[in-house]
This record gives C-alpha cells, structure tokens and sequence, in this order.
C-alpha cells in the first residue's frame, strides 16, 4: 500500500512540477519577449541630439517612451556620462544592477534581468543607442536607456498555476488511494483468514480450513494450507489413537498383574525365610527370583501410577504440613538416617501439600541420588519471595557424584531413560523421575535437574507455598 501510494505521490509530484515549470517560463518568456522587442523599437524610433546638454528635454523623451511600454507601461531611466533621468520621480533606480550595466556597454542589442526587490518582480531591460556606420557596424554612442516594468500580474498568474498544479496533484492521490484500498484488500484478506487460521490451529483446533476463492497464488497458497491441515489432522488422529491404545495396554497390563503378582511375592517371602536351609544353588535362585518379583511389582505400581496421570486420574489430596517434619518422616521409613544423608531443615515451614505424593517426591530423589550419584546425599529446605507469584518452597537435594553427563540433562525426566547406556539393569524401574515431575506438576511446582559447580548432581523442586510460614 505505502509503495503504491509513494508511485502515485511521484508521479502526480512530478506531473505537477512539469506542468509548472513549462507553464511559468511561457508566462514569462512571453512577457519578458514582448516587454524587450517593444522597447528596442522604441529606442530606435527615438532621435535624440548629441552629446546631451540638460536633462529636461531627456526627460520628455523618456516619458514619452514609458507611455507606449508593452504589455504594461514602463519606468524609464537613461544614463549618459554623469547626466541621470527618468520617466519618474527618482533619477535612479535601486532595482538596476551593476551586472545589468556591464551586459548593456558589452552588447550593442541590449539585455534583461529579471529581479526580484523587496518581494516584488521587476523585469529590467538595458538598451545602449547606437551610431549606425554601416549596414554591420554600429559605434556607442555613450547614452543607455533602461526600462523597468513590474511583473507583479505575472507573479499572480504563477501562483495561481503553483495552486492548481497542488490542488490537481491532492485529489489525484485521493483517487490513487481507492484502488490501492482495493489492491491491498484483496491480498490483506487471505493473509489475515491465514493467520486466523494458523492460531486457531495452533490452539487445538485442527479441523480449521480456510475458503478457497480464485486461482491466484494466494487461493494457491490457501488450498496447500488445507491440505497440509488435513494431513496434519490425520497424523495427529492416528497418534492420539496409539498413544490412548498404547495408554490403555499399560494400564490393562497392570491391572492383571498386580493379581499374580501379588501371590508371587506371597511365595517369594515364604521361599525367602526357607532358603538358608537350601543347597547353595537354589538358595541363589530363590533369591534372584525373589528379587526379580520385587522389581516387576515396583515396576507394575509405577505403571499403574504413570497410568493415572495419562488418564488425568490423579488427584491432590493437599493439607498444610510442617514440611521439614514431613521431610524427616520420609527419611525415616526407609532408613535413611545414617551418615549417607544430611539435611538443613529450618523448623517452622509450612504448606500446603499432598503428604503422600510429597513423600514419593523426596524418597524418588534421595534414593536416585543414593544409587547413581553418591554419598553423602544433602537435602535442603528453604523459600524464597518470586515475583508475580509470591513465596516459594525450594527443596534441593544434592549428591557428591560425578554428575549428569549434558547430553543427558535435558532427557533426565523422560519415562524409561538411563543417563548411563551400560546400565540395562538396575534396580529401578526408570520411571521414577517421570512420576516425580507428574506429582510436582500436580502441586503447580516445577523440577530442574544440573550440576554442582563443585561436583555431583542436584535437583532442585519448587512448589508455589499457599501457607504462611508459621510466626509469620
């Protein structure tokens, strides 16, 4: 639209100034043309008795010249030694110029100037008189005439033609605006149905297409969005499909072996109290089959909790806890109160939490930091003030461990994954940090998992605290 209007700006611009310029120089080169004609005939007519001895009967000449000034009556001065007079009240004109009067001894056919004088045009015209000694030669005869004439209608005529080439060029752009309008329109409207159409997409709403009209680039471009959105719905239809098929096969599976293995690990304890009293070979299989059963239940209850979430089944049974003393409580029913795990619990914390899915939080963490960092483990408990948000609880907990490995960081929370390759087997079941992030998600917190700048890894979980600190 803007380059539309800058062509038509131009081109009316420059219409308007030709326009002008050729019509002001005809104005006044005709004036200029009939003004210096008329008044060398004049001076050729005029017979005057040399060399000068007063200056009344010049002045009689003079005026009588001034009289017959075309196209509008003149002011004339003549100048002849140190004799100076004219047709008017001064013997001298201040609008006469010293260039003038060099251009009027060196040309013998006389010159012009146009000049301007306190805001007011004058056209002066020089013209020597001339002694004529043969047909090709003339001699000065010392006496110069000038003519100044105002060019004061002409001046009027010129802006009046500056007015009308401006008012001519305004409405020209007014009506090069309606077509712009128009031509702009008609690429705008697709555009902006295309930007309608890709945020209503990009907000769920995959079945959006936009109306194709013409065959132009732009209908082009709206039939290729269709399609892409076609595809793109059916691609996305297909896996929604397998990730609820895949969603449902896990939490199927879990059901039907939480039955079985619940007598598994019924005959796994019995078996476990009786195998001192084996030979030495099955007292190793009762117990690597014991084992064995207990990784597949751990892994079973972490399905089915991963189950939960994918189904939007887990709910937040939140209380206000003394946080440090729910921390505490963790640690001490897996016993994990020796020397391998340090704490800074400030007393007097409270919030408002899930106490049962905090305690898997924590007891995820700890016992991760346990197993692939190492000891001792620190767990610290502190809030902060967040701006928009408020007060915060951070829980950290840090190990002395070689860390994680970068390329690994930003996958540490996926389901199934193992920073380290070489363990296929461990006895986790690789969904335990997933399960942490979902129960912090569920708090309205947040999980970052790096590096100590002194080694070993932390993670780091904040929760938003509803709870007023307690004395505060």
């Amino acid at each position: 639209m803007l380059a539309f209007l800058l062509v038509a700006a131009v081109s009316a611009g420059t219409t308007a100034a030709l326009t002008y310029r050729e019509a002001r120089n005809a104005i006044l080169r005709t004036t200029q043309d009939t003004a210096v004609t008329s008044f060398r005939e004049q001076v050729q007519q005029t017979a005057l008795a040399l060399p000068l001895e007063g200056g009344a009967n010049l002045e009689l000449v003079l005026r009588d010249i001034a009289r017959k000034g075309k196209p509008r009556p003149w002011v004339v001065f003549a100048e002849y030694g140190s004799i100076r007079a004219s047709s008017g009240e001064h013997p001298v004109s201040t609008v006469i110029t010293p260039e003038l009067r060099s251009a009027a001894r060196a040309n013998p056919r006389g010159s012009f100037e146009r000049v301007v004088k306190d805001g007011v045009p004058y056209l002066t015209i020089a013209m020597p008189m001339v002694f004529k000694v043969s047909p090709d030669s003339t001699l000065p005869s010392g006496l110069v005439l000038y003519a100044v004439m105002r060019m004061t209608d002409e001046q009027v005529n010129v802006d009046a033609l500056l007015i009308a080439a401006r008012d001519g060029a305004l409405p020209g752009l007014a009506v090069a605006l309606i077509p712009g309008l128009i031509a702009a329109r008609s690429v705008l409207r697709p555009v902006r149905k295309l930007r309608e159409a890709a945020l209503s997409m990009g907000s769920g709403r995959l079945d959006t297409r936009i109306p194709v009209r013409g065959s132009d680039e732009l209908a082009d471009l709206a039939r290729t969005f269709n399609a892409s959105a076609a595809q793109l719905e059916q691609s996305v239809r297909e896996l929604r499909d397998a990730e609820e098929r895949a969603r449902r096969f896990a939490s199927d599976v879990s059901h039907e072996l939480r039955t079985p293995l619940a007598g598994m690990l019924a005959v796994t304890e019995v078996l476990d109290e009786d195998a001192d009293g084996l030979d030495a070979d099955t007292a190793r299989a009762v117990r690597l089959v014991s084992a064995e059963t207990g990784k597949l239940a751990v892994l079973v209850e972490d399905l089915m909790e991963i189950s939960r979430f994918d189904a939007r089944a887990a709910e937040l049974n939140a209380d206000e806890v003394d946080v440090a003393e729910a921390i505490r409580k963790t640690l001490h029913n897996r016993h994990w109160t020796d020397d391998r795990v340090r704490v800074e619990l400030p007393d007097g914390i409270r919030a408002r939490l899930d106490p049962r899915r905090f305690d898997v939080v924590l007891a995820n963490l700890v016992g991760n930091a346990l197993r692939h960092g190492g000891a001792p483990v620190t767990v610290c408990l502190r809030t902060e003030a967040r701006s928009p948000s408020g007060r915060v609880l951070i829980t950290e907990v840090m190990d002395t461990g070689s860390g994680i490995r970068p390329e690994a960081l930003p996958h540490i929370f996926d389901r199934f994954y193992k920073a380290d390759a070489a363990r296929t087997r461990s006895a986790g079941s690789g969904l335990g940090l997933a399960i942490t992030l979902e129960n912090v998600k569920l708090h309205g917190g947040t999980i970052h998992a790096g590096n100590r700048p002194e080694g070993g890894a932390v993670f780091t979980v904040e929760i938003p605290l509803h709870a007023e600190e307690a004395g505060g």
